[in-house]
């Protein structure tokens, strides 16, 4: 099985545990409406939700997920996005503040022989349309951590993003939940259109 080549859509990945994988609702939509504004996709404006057993996410190119808390994947839901990611698939997880050591516990279950690794700032995704010289953005300070780009390969192609201490998909949502700077959300839209132009075009 492979993943559709035709269109450009992003969907949410719905996950066990009890973790919020619905947080930043106004993130996504904002980060697909500046894209097709600026680096001229065609995405649904209209992000939809998938669940990580679901055969459903071969529809789609590109998955993204987040949350703050747990995450739990049963053995065939592990198996399902490894075949997912392995067949052409992306899946940009971004943790919300808190998810990292339920993630990495469960992505054992995904990837047993690969590991998370940090991408160098020379890696393409920091040079698509916006070029990002430091690698990835810091959004928001939470423990005083430097932002980190995690990064699982197969044959050459990144095929799952985790960004770590940065809380860029908090720099998507709308300017009122946050109150962010409109330098600090542009900085977060671009590097978030760089992922999007990354896993469209890999």
């Amino acid at each position: 099985m492979s993943v559709c080549s035709y269109g450009q859509e992003i969907a949410i990945l719905k996950y066990g545990g009890g973790g919020d994988w619905y947080s930043n609702p106004t993130g996504l939509p904002n980060l697909i409406r500046f894209c097709n504004d600026n680096i001229a996709t065609t995405i649904d404006p209209k992000p939809k939700t998938v669940e990580v057993g679901d055969i459903s996410i071969y529809q789609y190119p590109f998955l993204h997920m987040t949350g703050h808390g747990n995450v739990f994947f049963t053995q065939e839901e592990a198996e399902n996005l490894r075949t997912y990611l392995l067949a052409g698939g992306f899946l940009h997880i971004d943790d919300n503040y808190g998810m990292e050591p339920y993630l990495r516990r469960d992505l054992q279950k995904v990837f047993p022989d690969k590991n998370l690794e940090e991408l160098g700032v020379d890696h393409p995704i920091f040079d698509q349309t916006y070029k990002f010289t430091q690698g990835l953005p810091k959004i928001h300070e939470h423990d005083g951590k430097r932002p980190q780009a995690l990064g699982i390969v197969h044959e050459g192609r990144l095929i799952l993003l985790f960004t770590f201490e940065s809380d860029i998909g908090d720099g998507w949502e709308d300017p009122s939940v946050h109150n962010d700077p409109e330098e600090v959300r542009r900085k977060a839209l671009q590097m978030g259109a760089n992922i999007v132009a990354y896993a469209f075009k890999s």
